[in-house]
């Protein structure tokens, strides 16, 4: 038995809301939890919480009120989410790490948004492979992996099939935590992994299957460990 984490960008099943895909995973978690592996899905908030983040920009609210905005939407997709996977599910939205452990141990599936304000959901992610003490931590994205640069910028982007944590923080762009922020993980969310020794996985989230191959272990995108 395994505990894994799932990280799913709200770039891959909500912008636009893909219900197939969504649909999918639900199907692959309800899998692999069947399988007796203890399971937490974490999802983001995609466009619509940046569209939020703007409104909050423009009515001149905080950085930590257009943050709560976003954690909003996030926990709407987790709604949803939720809702799919049925009685496997904790029967509502998770908003606490201690809540997290609590629906751990009644045996059912961790499903969360964001968790506060300065928190991205990949610190999410990682905060709650900390606390659960998981194996791995897995991140579908819209992108097949890691790269040299942002292959959405670089045509001669790279990607990497394997890298540890040092290199992968000198590839960000980014190493503050920015509302909105929109980049393969963020720097909070990697030393949190590295001091608890989670490896890392991030992959194409288009492709669902990828789920059930990094679980099993098998090589895909790209593995920072």
């Amino acid at each position: 038995m395994t505990c894994l984490v799932v990280r799913i960008g709200g770039s891959v099943i909500a912008s636009p809301v893909n219900t197939d895909l969504i649909g999918k995973y639900a199907d692959l978690i309800r899998e692999i939890k069947l399988q007796g592996h203890k399971v937490a899905v974490i999802l983001g908030g995609g466009t619509l919480a940046r569209e939020f983040i703007g409104i909050a920009k423009n009515l001149t609210l905080e950085s930590a009120a257009q943050d709560r905005i976003a954690i909003s939407v996030s926990r709407l997709y987790a709604q949803l989410f939720m809702e799919k996977l049925g009685s496997l599910g904790y029967g509502k939205v998770v908003t606490t790490l201690d809540e997290a452990e609590d629906c751990f141990s009644q045996g059912k599936i961790v499903v969360m948004g964001g968790l506060k304000p300065g928190h991205t959901t990949d610190t999410v992610g990682a905060l709650v492979a900390e606390r659960l003490a998981a194996d791995l931590l897995v991140k579908g994205t819209d992108q097949e992996g890691v790269y040299t640069k942002d292959p959405r910028k670089f045509a001669d982007a790279v990607k990497l099939g394997q890298m540890n944590f040092d290199d992968l923080s000198q590839v960000l762009e980014c190493h503050e935590h920015k509302v909105g922020i929109h980049q393969v993980i963020d720097s909070m969310a990697i030393d949190i992994l590295k001091r608890n020794h989670v490896k890392l996985i991030v992959f194409n989230g288009f492709k669902p299957e990828n789920l059930l191959l990094a679980a099993e272990g098998k090589q895909v995108g790209t593995v920072i460990s």
